[in-house]
C-alpha cells in the first residue's frame, strides 16, 4: 500500500502559532492547481504500490474551488493506481464548511473530514487569530454528519496561556455530544518566526507553561479514554476502527508521495521535500522540473526515525523488527537503554518489546531521542 499527501498552501489569514507553509495570496490558486496537476504526471512513477490513502492538507484545502479539486482528483486517478477501499481525508476549516460543499466534496470521493476546530471557546479562537467562531464549528460538524460523513476528526490545541482546565473539559464533553470518532490534540508550541514567538519575545503575551500543558494533556487522555477512544499515538485518539489510516502509514514506514510546495515524500530508501515557495514551485513545474531536495537514508537514520515514531504509538518498540531491519548491534543498544528507562519507570516491557509508561507519555519524544544512534 501507499499514500498520497497533497499540500494546499493557502489560508484566509495567518494563525499566530502556525509555522506551516502557506500564503494568503489566494488569487494564485488557479496557477497552483495547474502546476500541481503537472507534478502528479511528473511523479507518476514514484510509487510502486496501489494508493490506499489520499490526504489533502495545508494550509486550508477547503479554500479550493470545486473545479480545482475535481481537476486534481481526476489527474490522480488518471496517473496513479488508486485502490477501491480508499481513505480520502480532506482538511477543512469550520467557516468553509456548508452542506453544499460537503456534498461537492463527497462527489470526488472524500469520505473523511479533518476539521480544524482547535477550540470550542471563542476567547481561545480569538487569541489564536482563527477565522471562525464556535457556532460555525457546531454548524460544520452537523453539516458533515447530515451529509452522512461520520468519519470525522477534529483538532484541539491545549496548553495555551489563557485556557482553563474547565474549558478544556467542556471541549471534551462537546466531542462526546457529537460522537466524534477521532481527535488529534496538540500542545501549543512556540515556533520561531511565528507571530506568537514575536509577541512572547516582546512581552505582549505570556509564554507557555509546560506544567499546565502536562496537566491538560492528562485531562485529555482521561476524558477521551472515558469515551471509549484508543490513545493510539501520543497526539491521536480514535474509537475502535477509526484510526487515521493515512497517518498510521507514516508511523509504519509505508511509502507516500507528497505533492505541492513543502510536501515531503518517502519511498523507504530516501526522503525528499519540495521547495516551500509557491512562486518558485509553480515556475519550476511549468518547466517540467521537480523542485525538491533529496536525502538518502542510511541505516542509523532509519533506526532513529523508527525509535521516534514507535515510542509515540501504543504498540511501541518491536525488538524482532529492530533485529531484522537494523541488526543485532542496534538491538543490543536498544535493550541496554530500555533497561535504564524501565528502572526509572518510564518504559514498560511488553511481549514484543517496550512501550511508553502512561505516566511518561508527555515525555515520549525526549525519551526516544536518548535511543538515537549518533555517528
Amino acid at each position: 500500500m501507499a499514500g498520497i499527501y497533497i499540500h494546499i498552501p493557502f489560508c484566509k489569514k495567518a494563525c499566530h502559532y502556525c509555522n506551516f507553509h502557506f500564503s494568503t495570496q489566494t488569487q494564485h490558486i488557479d496557477a497552483f492547481t495547474q502546476a500541481l496537476i503537472k507534478e502528479i504526471a511528473l511523479q507518476k512513477h514514484y510509487l510502486h504500490e496501489p494508493v490506499e490513502t489520499i490526504y489533502f492538507g495545508g494550509g486550508t484545502p477547503s479554500l479550493l474551488p470545486q473545479s480545482s479539486l475535481e481537476a486534481i482528483v481526476t489527474e490522480l486517478y488518471k496517473q496513479l493506481t488508486i485502490a477501491e477501499n480508499i481513505e480520502f481525508t480532506f482538511e477543512a476549516n469550520p467557516d468553509d464548511i456548508t452542506s453544499k460543499k460537503v456534498q461537492d466534496w463527497k462527489k470526488v470521493g472524500v469520505n473523511r473530514l479533518s476539521i480544524g476546530i482547535q477550540s470550542f471557546q471563542n476567547n481561545a479562537l480569538a487569541w489564536m487569530n482563527r477565522a471562525h467562531q464556535v457556532a460555525q464549528s457546531f454548524q460544520a460538524i452537523e453539516a458533515a454528519q447530515d451529509a452522512q460523513i461520520y468519519n470525522i476528526s477534529v483538532d484541539l490545541i491545549y496548553g495555551t496561556p489563557h485556557l482553563k482546565d474547565e474549558e478544556l473539559i467542556q471541549d471534551i464533553a462537546i466531542i462526546k455530544k457529537y460522537e466524534i470518532p477521532h481527535v488529534s490534540c496538540y500542545a501549543l508550541t512556540v515556533e520561531e518566526k511565528t507571530a506568537l514567538h514575536h509577541m512572547i519575545e516582546k512581552g505582549k503575551i505570556a509564554n507557555i507553561n509546560t506544567e499546565d500543558q502536562a496537566r491538560q494533556f492528562e485531562l485529555i487522555v482521561a476524558g477521551l479514554q472515558a469515551q471509549g477512544m484508543e490513545h493510539y499515538e501520543i497526539s491521536n485518539f480514535a474509537k475502535p476502527g477509526k484510526r487515521s489510516r493515512h497517518n498510521s502509514s507514516y508511523w509504519k514506514g509505508i511509502p507516500y508521495l507528497g505533492l505541492g510546495p513543502s510536501a515531503h515524500s518517502f519511498n523507504g530508501q530516501s526522503r525528499q521535500w519540495n521547495i516551500a515557495n509557491n512562486a518558485l514551485y509553480i515556475q519550476s513545474i511549468e518547466k517540467e522540473t521537480l523542485p525538491f531536495e533529496l536525502e538518502h537514508l542510511d541505516l542509523y537514520t532509519k533506526y532513529n526515525e523508527y525509535m521516534m515514531v514507535s515510542l509515540r504509538c501504543m504498540e511501541g518498540i518491536d525488538k524482532k523488527y529492530i533485529e531484522a531491519k537494523f541488526g543485532n548491534s542496534l538491538l543490543e543498544h536498544t535493550i541496554a537503554i530500555a533497561s535504564d528507562f524501565i528502572q526509572q519507570g518510564k518504559l514498560l516491557q511488553t511481549e514484543k518489546g517496550y512501550t511508553i509508561h502512561p505516566n511518561a507519555r508527555f515525555l515520549a519524544d525526549g525519551i526516544a531521542s536518548d535511543f538515537f544512534w549518533i555517528q
